[in-house]
């Protein structure tokens, strides 16, 4: 084999390779098939199942919760932004806020996130990342403005304004927001019941289930 010709056989597997990452990457961040079922969403992403659950077991709240939030905020998509404001109805602005990610979470609450969880390093970018995130600032919620840790629809309220605005009800008069809230809890509630019903299976590692 000529120099050439082993050349072009090298370059060939590389781009080959590149192109292979860039799939598994696309594939790694695009969202779930079935975004409102609970249940196909874990079968769909294993991993997920298993960061959901350490979260839950961490922070003390419940699953549902959790991705009931992480719907409501990106549907799963892993770089969702907000829409960019519009100059003169045409042009492209600013963005209404730092929000990113799965958790739409801002800049500064991701940093504090980082530093009182001891996650340094996180990516609003992997739900494992995330859905910690979203449990935690829950399991704050629930101590600071003591919101049952079952109670999506305040705990959404909490997660939007702020726990010091919550405690002023300053989502009160905001019906987008109110509507958005009893979209979680209502999401929450569906997923409890799904997740009722395959988290044993769920549970399962790869011989059980090989054996099931």
């Amino acid at each position: 084999m000529t120099a050439d010709l082993m050349m072009m056989v090298e370059l060939k597997k590389i781009a080959l390779s590149t192109m292979l990452a860039g799939t598994l990457a696309a594939c790694a961040s695009s969202p779930p098939r079935n975004v409102a079922n609970v249940c196909d969403i874990f079968e769909d992403r294993r991993s997920w199942y298993r960061s959901a659950k350490n979260a839950e077991r961490r922070w003390g709240i419940p699953i549902s919760v959790n991705m009931a939030f992480i719907y409501q905020e990106s549907s799963f998509r892993a770089r969702a932004r907000p829409k960019r404001n519009r100059f003169l109805w045409i042009f492209p602005g600013r963005r209404p806020s730092s929000a990113f990610g799965y958790a739409q979470a801002l800049d500064s609450t991701w940093a504090e996130y980082e530093q009182v969880s001891g996650n340094g390093g996180a990516s609003r970018a992997k739900f494992g990342d995330a859905v910690d995130f979203v449990a935690w600032y829950n399991a704050n919620s629930h101590r600071v403005s003591r919101i049952s840790e079952n109670d999506a629809r305040n705990l959404y309220f909490a997660y939007h304004e702020g726990n010091g605005g919550y405690q002023r009800g300053t989502y009160q008069g905001k019906d987008w927001l109110i509507n958005a809230a009893a979209r979680v809890q209502s999401n929450a509630s569906v997923f409890a019941g799904q997740l009722d019903s395959c988290r044993s299976d769920l549970d399962k590692n790869w011989f059980q289930r090989l054996l099931s």
